[in-house]
């Protein structure tokens, strides 16, 4: 199988793009707010999220999300370096900062948000964005 010469991806390399907008989650819950599940024997790659949140989209400088979680997981475990944020790290609309965080073979990949302080009810609605490539991963043969 071909690879770029540049990143080692392979050349039919598919991508995915997952995306929703939801009510805020009451104390104590938590929102799916994006999610993919990587087909088995292919691996993956995160290029790309994005936050929205009602606050933010009426005032800019709303990036603190107080009360609320969000994670990227991958089979139920949060990534490194996003274990667990409380602020709008990349927004909903602008082109953010792109990265590469590798997807284990066969996994499910989530965006969460929880609402962890009952006292905060800022929020009336959240979105979350995932981009990202798979491939087969030759390991498994063929």
């Amino acid at each position: 199988m071909s690879t770029c010469q540049i990143c080692g991806i392979p050349q039919d390399a598919g991508f995915f793009d997952e995306s929703s907008i939801h009510d805020a989650p009451a104390f104590g819950e938590e929102v799916i707010l994006a999610s993919y599940q990587l087909h088995r024997n292919y691996c993956g790659l995160l290029m790309y999220f994005a936050q929205f949140t009602d606050a933010y989209a009426a005032n800019p400088v709303a990036v603190q999300t107080p009360g609320y979680q969000w994670q990227i997981r991958c089979d139920g475990q949060p990534r490194d370096p996003y274990l667990t944020f409380s602020h709008i790290i990349n927004p909903w609309g602008l082109s953010g900062f792109p990265l590469s965080l590798r997807l284990e073979e066969g996994c499910l990949l989530e965006f969460a948000i929880r609402n962890v302080n009952d006292q905060q009810q800022a929020l009336k609605k959240v979105g979350g964005r995932l981009l990202g490539r798979t491939w087969y991963n030759t390991a498994y043969g063929g």
